[in-house]
């Protein structure tokens, strides 16, 4: 074989190399990452997807008699021939022994008939199938890939299917236990292998293959450095941070304000009230049908006394029958599909779907919610759907107008995302957040709120979207959701729901977005039942007073991108035994919850991490890190919660008492 890694180049700031199917393209890209771009013959370029922030640097390039390097801070990639492939792609720490993060591998020992680290075969739409090749490290353990619930926290040994759709928003972050992450930066159709022989990057079908790697000596150095590339939350608004009322659905004017009413009557804490989808009398009028909601402006402005703030959820969908129809299938403002014959998604019948990667689509539809609730000061928006809504086994027919479907899949979340938030600011709305029932890399920038929707009130659910949400905050999105209770309730007059809602509760108080929502005629804290009220309101006044410690982390996220919500091995990596622990959570650095999540249970056990001293919130007794308390008591009022010794005066805040 010849040898050709000699042919490499250095210029511009980035590494060319050239092998007989495709261009390599190694940059340097922000601090401690290289972003890889392999073009093959044929390719192009579509978009810069989520790495759109020009992040560019100078690298340090060297080259050697078999081999070239580049680095970047505390990141280098090194291209060698080996006997079977020319550019063989390793990539290295510097930041002490120069350890070997990942590298491209294979299985075979000879030239002939080997598949290749990474690979393009030609497909429709003139795309290519593509592959990427890691070696698989004993020992190794994945966190992020957004929301997907598959059972466990550690996503090492893990298939996840790369597209977006309800109760899953890929992110295709991967944060690795060996001091790197992993960002593919393809909104294609596909899926990753994190196998226990390689960790396989799969894309149905894309332009080009566009990656980058960071190098870190943690997890919140490697976040903090995905944020500069995919862009930075914007500032949370403290009214965000309160709590927020939704239900399937208020139905009309009156219905919404008599629960705000109540709320204000029985001193409850309440900061958001939400006017659920069906809000219009056609699909797609984007604007609430007077027959239900005869004065808007007067209502808001109520509410609006009572420090309360209106969110409301206009789909993405329009009927025929809608006053927007025409005008906007005149101007070609819906998506299509390659055949004509899947132009409709189903949504109580055939509906049209705007594009939201079409500008002139983005312009006339924010017009009309400007109009229509904007103007009225209904100001937050819930965005659900985000994501594209056709049947899963149709999402490589469609079209947008950036890119087939099959290629740009993904996209279509951000881009509605980046619509909504460019238009509220441009409307002259500063403090942004929006419900999001999806999300993708660089959803964080639009102020995004992930939220799975149309989960189960069940203790399982409760118990598997703890750790769904640790993996969604590990990847980037650092405001998180979960609808308390539950969405799906078969029965909520039973004690076992009444107890469900106490313990999501319980939980819910140490999540970013404080929320319930459900599909139950009464969705009220004092509705819920059994005696369930008194712990209900309990949980809602502490977390008003936890309010500024909230606030405190939310400005980091918005900062620095770390997340307020994570693993306990987010900030102990060194202690070997947080690595499997998947029932706890770090809601900033100083408090430990450990929520309750099966049905009946009154105690649990609770392993303190590190070295520091912790103290019970609820006995205020003091035991140090590292060890492992048995039978911790979790009544019906509370689930066990710690403080760090060196912020005590927590223990009264979330307790409430002195």
């Amino acid at each position: 074989m010849e040898k050709s890694i000699q042919s490499a180049v250095y210029q511009d700031h980035t590494l060319i190399f050239r092998d007989h199917r495709c261009v390599t393209e190694i940059r340097p890209w922000g601090r401690d990452g290289l972003r890889v771009v392999i073009t093959p013959d044929g390719g192009k370029k579509t978009s810069d997807w989520a790495l759109d922030i020009p992040l560019g640097r100078e690298g340090f390039f060297t080259r050697e008699t078999d081999r070239v390097t580049l680095r970047n801070g505390k990141i280098s990639v090194t291209l060698r021939d080996t006997c079977t492939q020319t550019g063989h792609m390793s990539f290295y720490r510097h930041d002490g022994a120069g350890q070997r993060l990942l590298f491209e591998e294979y299985d075979y020992v000879v030239w002939a008939n080997n598949p290749g680290t990474h690979t393009f075969r030609p497909t429709d739409c003139g795309l290519f199938e593509a592959e990427l090749h890691l070696a698989a490290c004993d020992g190794e353990h994945f966190w992020g890939m957004g929301e997907n619930a598959v059972g466990r926290l550690d996503l090492k040994g893990s298939v996840i299917d790369l597209y977006q759709r309800h109760v899953k928003a890929v992110v295709p972050l991967a944060v690795s236990s060996r001091g790197y992450g992993f960002f593919w930066n393809n909104p294609s159709l596909g899926r990753v292998e994190f196998g226990q022989n390689r960790t396989r990057w799969v894309s149905y079908g894309c332009s080009r293959m566009d990656f980058l790697v960071i190098a870190g000596s943690s997890c919140a150095s490697i976040l903090e450095r995905y944020a500069d590339a995919t862009g930075h939350a914007p500032p949370f608004p403290y009214w965000a941070s309160g709590f927020w009322q939704c239900k399937l659905r208020y139905t009309c004017q009156e219905e919404l304000l008599a629960a705000a009413r109540e709320y204000k009557r029985r001193e409850l804490p309440l900061s958001v009230i939400v006017i659920d989808y069906m809000h219009w009398k056609h699909v797609g009028d984007w604007k609430l049908d007077p027959a239900c909601w005869p004065d808007p402006e007067g209502m808001v402005q109520e509410l609006d006394e009572m420090g309360v703030r209106v969110m409301i959820s206009p789909w993405t969908l329009v009927e025929e029958e809608s006053e927007n129809y025409l005008p906007m299938k005149a101007a070609g403002l819906f998506t299509g599909s390659l055949d004509g014959a899947h132009d409709t998604v189903d949504f109580y019948g055939p509906k049209y779907q705007y594009d939201p990667t079409n500008p002139a689509a983005a312009a006339y539809l924010w017009s009309k919610w400007k109009e229509n609730y904007f103007d009225l000061g209904i100001h937050t928006f819930w965005l659900d759907p985000c994501d594209e809504f056709h049947s899963v086994e149709d999402y490589d027919k469609a079209t947008f107008a950036i890119a087939p479907a099959k290629e740009a899949h993904a996209f279509f979340v951000t881009s509605h995302q980046r619509n909504i938030f460019n238009g509220l600011k441009a409307a002259g709305e500063d403090e942004i957040v929006t419900i999001c029932r999806n999300g993708w890399a660089g959803s964080q920038r639009y102020g995004a709120c992930v939220a799975p929707h149309d989960i189960y009130s069940s203790f399982a659910h409760l118990k598997e979207y703890i750790r769904v949400g640790l993996n969604v905050m590990m990847s980037g999105l650092v405001w998180w959701s979960c609808d308390i209770g539950g969405f799906i309730t078969d029965d909520s007059e039973s004690p076992a729901f009444s107890e469900l809602m106490i313990r999501w509760y319980q939980y819910g108080m140490f999540l970013p977005v404080f929320r319930t929502h459900g599909r139950r005629e009464n969705n009220e804290a004092w509705n819920l039942g059994n005696g369930s009220y008194p712990h209900i309101r309990a949980v809602m006044e502490a977390r008003e007073r936890l309010r500024p410690y909230v606030m405190e982390q939310m400005r980091l996220a918005s900062e620095r991108g770390i997340p307020p919500v994570r693993p306990l091995v987010f900030d102990y990596s060194e202690d070997p035994n947080v690595i499997e622990i998947d029932d706890e959570f770090l809601f900033g650095p100083d408090i430990l919850v450990c929520p309750v999540s099966d049905l009946g249970v009154r105690n649990r056990d609770v392993y303190l991490p590190g070295r520091g001293e912790w103290i019970d919130v609820h006995t205020r007794a003091r035991h140090p890190g590292g060890m492992c308390l048995k039978n911790v008591p979790a009544p019906i009022d509370y689930i066990p919660v710690f403080v760090r010794s060196t912020r005590e005066y927590l223990c009264g805040i979330i307790a409430g008492q002195p």
